[in-house]
């Protein structure tokens, strides 16, 4: 038997002929005519070689294989009914799953510890995984279930991600306690008289400070770059570099902190998901409780100290 020529709607109507013991009936039971319930019992005749009932006055008596399959056949249409009804059912508190993410710095330090922590406290049996990923592998990802949210600053357009802004912040320079260039006012002039710790995805990529200072005329003096922005605060405390972070990053360490000495547009963050997963009841829980926690974090003062 070839698998890939079965049709499930087949098993419905043999079920319904089985129960009524005619085709008029089982066409009412199924909501539809009675020639395509006679067509569908031609076709699972072909497909299992056997005629399944044969006429007997006005009943349609089932044959030895109807009878040997209908068990089997009936608890498979159960298992898919269940399967369907629960899949528009979502309790958290007994939901066993684990949530793939893919974010960084500010969302993987400031956001996710407040997602997990309502978590923890309604759905204890979801987990949450975070990984990095390449930006233009996020919509496969997505598409294929690997991935179940993307959390980027940049702005990703494709007509099958839905999107929403969770978060916003500014960056500040930041350096090792006691600093000498952060006893005062921390001028453009001081700011550039320093080596700088860059971060940037990529070797040959400019970072939004880079371009901006360009703008300006200005070039720094770049003693490092890193990939991400973790790393930074280890190595500022031993050096007299000077990075340039997120504040709601840089406020969890115990840096030097200042406002920059040019003006530069706050950096938006968004979360990203696939079309698909939109109104899964399970997807659509975590969804809220990630724009909750967001929201916990926008609702700091800019100059709060919280975490």
């Amino acid at each position: 038997m070839n698998l890939n020529r079965i049709d499930l709607n087949l098993f419905a109507v043999f079920d319904a002929i089985y129960t009524a013991g005619n085709l008029t009936k089982a066409a009412d039971i199924l909501c539809i005519t009675q020639p395509a319930v006679s067509n569908s019992l031609s076709r699972l005749r072909e497909l299992l070689n056997d005629p399944l009932f044969v006429r007997t006055g006005h009943t349609m008596t089932p044959t030895p294989v109807a009878q040997n399959i209908i068990g089997p056949a009936r608890q498979a249409l159960e298992l898919l009914r269940k399967s369907v009804q629960h899949s528009h059912d979502f309790d958290p508190s007994i939901a066993e799953k684990t949530f793939q993410f893919a974010c960084r710095d500010l969302i993987e330090a400031s956001i996710l510890p407040r997602l997990i922590a309502r978590i923890e406290a309604q759905a204890p049996h979801i987990a949450i995984s975070n990984y990095d990923i390449a930006r233009v592998d996020v919509t496969n990802a997505m598409a294929s279930g690997q991935l179940d949210f993307y959390a980027d600053s940049a702005t990703i357009t494709d007509p099958y991600l839905q999107k929403r802004k969770i978060a916003e912040d500014r960056l500040v320079a930041v350096a090792r306690p006691e600093h000498p260039a952060f006893s005062t006012a921390l001028t453009l002039d001081t700011f550039l008289e320093y080596g700088h710790i860059k971060i940037a995805p990529r070797k040959d990529l400019d970072c939004a400070i880079d371009i901006e200072l360009a703008k300006l005329g200005h070039q720094r003096r770049v003693a490092m770059q890193s990939h991400h922005f973790l790393t930074v605060p280890s190595v500022l405390v031993k050096t007299n570099l000077i990075a340039c972070l997120p504040y709601h990053l840089a406020k969890h360490y115990d840096l030097a902190v200042a406002e920059l000495p040019f003006t530069m547009q706050p950096t938006s963050y968004y979360i990203y998901w696939h079309m698909s997963a939109t109104d899964d009841p399970a997807h659509k829980w975590v969804r809220e409780q990630l724009f909750k926690a967001a929201e916990s974090f926008q609702a700091a003062p800019p100059n709060s100290e919280a975490a």
